[in-house]
Formats: structure tokens, sequence, C-alpha cells
């Protein structure tokens, strides 16, 4: 879920024939005519290749996300109990939605992109909620506040008593 920033009823309801091997890209949306809850397409990452390619070679239905042949239609069971064993203390589905968000801005990916890659047909809402977390945030504004040429001044500790 982390490397597609799927909502989880995009991932449960994903299956084969919307992932691209060739191309690289999952197409989250059910069908061509507009994005159900913003659903994106999204490229497949080296990590998630790896991943769907061993899923695919065990899969028993055509559902990516399935058990025993069927699909899944939660997994707040066994992601509760993963997040327990983990010692987390809180943790739910969509938070891996919002850490995706929130690891593209903090390597400086440009608010539109991490917008068109969640599936958020305005990047307002996006830059609301995750601006704050690249590295040029308010960069601008500290830059502003440079007066003249300052002097930084070395400071130095004696190590040894006077």
């Amino acid at each position: 879920m982390l490397t597609t920033a799927g909502r989880t009823g995009a991932i449960l309801e994903l299956t084969w024939d919307r992932v691209d091997f060739d191309l690289r890209i999952i197409k989250l949306a059910t069908n061509d005519i507009g994005p159900r809850k913003g659903r994106a397409t999204v490229p497949i990452n080296d990590t998630l290749m790896a991943a769907l390619q061993d899923s695919q070679a065990a899969a028993l239905s055509r559902f990516v996300v399935e058990w025993g042949g069927r699909p899944v239609k939660s997994i707040k069971t066994g992601f509760n109990a993963a997040v327990a064993r983990a010692g987390i203390e809180h943790c739910t589905p969509h938070d891996l939605r919002r850490t995706a968000g929130r690891f593209m801005a903090e390597n400086g990916v440009p608010i539109e992109e991490i917008a068109s890659y969640l599936g958020h047909t305005n990047p307002n809402t996006t830059r609301s909620t995750y601006s704050q977390f690249s590295p040029d945030y308010l960069r601008r504004a500290a830059g502003s506040l440079e007066f003249g040429k300052p002097r930084l001044v070395q400071r130095t500790r004696r190590l040894t008593p006077e």
C-alpha cells in the first residue's frame, strides 16, 4: 500500500488486468470513465515490481490481494494485529497513504506531482496537508530575513581548565 499510496478500497479491488508489467503502471481506478474517490494511475517502482511478480506467480484469482483464491474484503483485523506486534500505539491503513505523501514531500517532489500520485483533483488539498514536510518549506521566508552579510563567529570550547 505504501508504494502505490492507494486507498485501502482501491488496493482491495485491484485486479491483475489493471497491473501492466510492461509499462510498469497500475490503474487504481476500476474504469476509464473517471476517478472514483481520486484513484490514480501510478508507476510501479522496483520494490513493488518484485512483490507483484511474486504475488502473481502464486495468484489463485484475478484479485491482486486475495486469500485462498477469494478477494479480501477487509484488512482491519490483520493490519491491527501487525500494528500490535510491531509495538506501534496507533496506526491505520490510511496512515500508509499519508506516509507516502509525506515521504514524497520530504524528498522534494513537487506538490502537483504528489497530488497526481495521490489522485487529488485539487493540488491545494495536497499542499495544505504535505507542504510543511518539504525541505524547502518556508526557506524563501527565512531568506527574506537575512540582513546584510552576517558574520558567523566560530566559538571554540577549551578542553583543558585554565
